[in-house]
């Protein structure tokens, strides 16, 4: 079983105990499960203080993904961790369908059926696009550290002003792209969007190179150079510049161009040449869609989320000089530190409202930073450090 496992620190016990663990939540991609769950610190009682309102619980966020197509490795990895019990009880349901889990995606939808009869538990599901904001939000306020900028290998921490966060474009590059405005806490607006992204990459990466994964394309691109496929502006000027409208002799002039030209076959090109090619075409499309997008609605700020960037440098890269051009250097990419997991953060986010009278539902992490509880909120937070090395997140959540 192939176990892509973003975000534990150690392994959980396999007696793990449903009181520590809270709030599984999924978000089914077309071509990745994101998972995001709650784990309680052994050492750290359920309740602190009785006599208080604001009983604390110490433990972590843990993030974890499979490939959509392997779903079947995703369900025995839930059941071998007993993360299936990390729902919502509803009582006055009937016995299979007492345990709830909330789920985003259209996986939530297509895959409904298969979960239930696996892990016997039946699937809540939370609007994607809500889900997608929701968590941005919570990232960009709540997570210290959590957006930046990078260029030219140069990665550098963005703060972020609580009161002067929105309006902001948001670009989540799934196997699809999606642009979203986002003016507020649920106030948002989907105003574009395109269907050249991660799983155009994996799909044409895959028929033209024969790798078998994303990863393996990913890797794959570090060892090849573009310019053996791509047509650059130098190479129809000469080597020269096309210095009146402001292009190098280095810059794209037309992606797989020259291939047009060359007598060979595909078997002919390297297979590192053609994935390096193909991921600097579709970063590049996407960098200048989101900032045209951007210039509509005079939004400086873009951030950019998904599974797609996977934190790769070439791709930031890329992205970020895409933006930096069109825009003339009055707008910035920026990125997440945990882009692929906005939907499946929403959807953790979401048993909020759930609002059951059980054990579960007191355990499980609120909006923003808040002295304590709101009322008739069951999540309460915030984080109280930053992203550990492996992608979990240490926090304290009360028990309400």
């Amino acid at each position: 079983m192939d176990v892509r496992d973003a975000g534990f620190q150690g392994n959980l016990d396999a007696d793990q105990s449903e009181s520590q663990i809270s709030h599984l939540a999924l978000d089914i991609g077309g071509s990745l499960i994101k998972l995001v769950y709650f784990s309680r610190n052994k050492d750290s009682p359920i309740d602190n203080n009785k006599d208080s309102k604001d009983s604390v619980i110490e433990g972590r966020l843990n993030f974890s993904n499979f490939e959509t197509s392997k779903i079947n490795d995703c369900l025995e990895f839930i059941l071998s961790k007993k993360l299936h019990l990390g729902g919502f009880r509803c009582h006055e349901a009937p016995d299979g369908d007492k345990i709830l889990i909330k789920a985003t995606g259209g996986g939530a939808y297509k895959f409904a059926d298969l979960i239930k009869e696996k892990l016997g538990v039946s699937i809540e599901k939370e609007e994607e696009m809500d889900c997608l904001v929701a968590g941005a939000n919570f990232l960009l306020k709540a997570v210290h550290q959590e957006a930046f900028t990078y260029m030219d290998g140069r990665k550098e921490f963005v703060h972020i002003d609580h009161n002067d966060l929105y309006p902001y474009l948001l670009v989540n590059i799934g196997s699809g792209v999606s642009m979203i405005k986002v003016d507020g806490d649920g106030k948002f607006e989907r105003i574009s969007g395109t269907s050249v992204g991660g799983g155009t990459f994996w799909g044409l990466g895959r028929l033209l190179t024969n790798c078998k994964s994303f990863d393996e394309l990913l890797e794959l691109s570090h060892q090849g150079n573009n310019r053996v496929i791509d047509m650059l502006v130098g190479d129809i000027y000469g080597g020269l510049d096309y210095s009146k409208i402001g292009l190098s002799s280095t810059t794209i002039a037309s992606s797989f161009g020259k291939a047009i030209s060359d007598n060979r076959e595909l078997e002919d090109y390297k297979p590192e040449d053609i994935a390096r090619s193909l991921l600097r075409m579709i970063s590049n499309n996407i960098g200048q869609i989101s900032y045209l997008n951007a210039l509509r609605f005079g939004l400086k700020r873009i951030f950019f989320g998904g599974f797609f960037i996977r934190s790769h440098a070439f791709t930031m890269d890329t992205i970020s000089v895409a933006v930096n051009f069109w825009s003339k250097g009055e707008a910035k990419a920026m990125f997440l530190r945990h882009e692929g997991f906005l939907g499946a953060l929403g959807a953790f986010m979401s048993y909020e409202k759930c609002g059951r009278d059980d054990s579960m539902a007191h355990q499980s992490v609120q909006r923003y930073p808040v002295c304590k509880p709101i009322v008739g909120d069951k999540i309460c937070y915030p984080l109280n450090g930053d992203l550990n090395d492996n992608g979990s997140l240490e926090c304290s959540v009360y028990a309400v």
